[in-house]
């Protein structure tokens, strides 16, 4: 098949499960076009198999914002027209799948049918869909693509509640490339981030307020009363600059080292004991997985389709959302035995391979072939 992928080209969990998902299909002997405003983070090595085209936005004194959707519907037309583009795979449901079926209209003027993909991915929902401003668009774009799949049961539930939908929603998790989770670092290695006595504690996320990042903290800061610890802050956003002074607050600021954005997040996992994801919402949970990957129990809230990744008692602890006491207990309970640790650290490796990406991509192949036939059909 020849697919274009559509999803926004940053560190966020969308377009690195976009762009895993194309570098995949790509290995599978699909032909992948990636259309969109940059290359996408994870995009290193374009191939005879995977293109990579960009979308420009001309800029207009007459708009006082610059219309990406409209440059995007004609950038698929384009890219549909010169490369056979059989069906457009969209991540977000706005402005992607409503930008597509815009071109999916056009195309139909010229005797070409492109069926649309659309994957929902959380806060295309729960955040910008049902803002009352965009809750008709969305609503329209999700009833007008062609196949749509949200990436746990608990994002299909919030859909189906918040929208009038009339499309059926098929569940196909994120995942990850376990293969690349099979680390061979040395002891030294982790010497460089903590003393031989003290646990690695973990965190990343882009530091919104949804993340809860300020809960990480105190977490930590009870973890760190009881026994010796180092915390790995990675990411960049809006709430670093407080959780910085939270640091500096509660004394400890040596304590806590603040990666930013870095490309060695499987260097720091490896060397990790725990994995802290205590946020309001999750539509999925990908950071909590690709921890679990690389065989660290996570400590996380229950909201959202976290806890159809991490499961309670398990591969980690689920709590209610703001209950930092129940965290820092749950934690505790894991780092003051060794052999426990241990034994959570292997559940959460194998819990993980349940969402290797050669189990779920073929979810992914199946839906596109039958759309594909359901078009021809039609």
């Amino acid at each position: 098949m020849t697919i274009g992928i559509v999803c926004y080209p940053t560190f966020g969990g969308s377009g690195v499960v976009a762009t895993e998902l194309g570098l995949e299909l790509s290995k599978r002997g699909h032909e992948i076009h990636f259309i969109t405003y940059n290359q996408p983070v994870r995009l290193e090595l374009v191939s005879n198999n995977v293109h990579y085209h960009e979308v420009n936005v001309p800029e207009y004194p007459l708009f006082h914002y610059q219309p990406y959707e409209l440059a995007l519907s004609s950038k698929l037309v384009d890219m549909v027209k010169l490369h056979n583009i059989e069906i457009l795979h969209v991540h977000y449901a706005i402005p992607h799948a409503y930008a597509a079926y815009m071109a999916k209209k056009m195309l139909q003027e010229e005797g070409i049918h492109v069926p649309i993909v659309t994957t929902l991915h959380g806060t295309d929902i729960t955040l910008v869909g049902s803002h009352p401003f965009y809750k008709p668009a969305v609503t329209f774009s999700i009833n007008k693509s062609d196949a749509v799949t949200a990436v746990s049961k608990s994002l299909k539930d919030d859909t189906m509640r918040l929208f009038d939908i009339k499309n059926n929603i098929h569940v196909v998790p994120n995942f990850i490339d376990l293969d690349k989770y099979n680390h061979r670092f040395t002891d030294c290695q982790r010497g460089m981030m903590a003393a031989d006595n003290e646990k690695i504690i973990t965190h990343i996320s882009n530091l919104r307020p949804v993340k809860r990042v300020q809960d990480v903290i105190k977490v930590f800061y009870g973890i760190q009363k009881e026994m010796p610890a180092k915390l790995m802050f990675i990411g960049e956003g809006p709430e670093k600059e407080n959780v910085e002074q939270q640091c500096n607050d509660l004394g400890i600021l040596d304590k806590v080292i603040f990666f930013g954005r870095s490309n060695e997040i499987d260097k720091i996992l490896c060397f990790s004991d725990l994995f802290l994801l205590p946020s309001e919402t999750e539509s999925f949970g990908l950071a909590a997985l690709e921890a679990m990957a690389s065989g660290v129990a996570v400590i996380s809230s229950n909201t959202g389709g976290i806890p159809e990744v991490n499961i309670n008692g398990y591969s980690g602890f689920l709590s209610d959302v703001g209950d930092v006491d129940s965290m820092i207990k749950n934690a505790l309970h894991i780092l003051n035995d060794e052999q426990r640790l241990k034994t959570f650290k292997a559940n959460a490796r194998t819990q993980a391979e349940k969402f290797d990406l050669h189990a779920i991509v073929p979810q992914y192949e199946a839906i596109y072939e039958d759309t594909l036939s359901k078009c021809l059909v039609l």
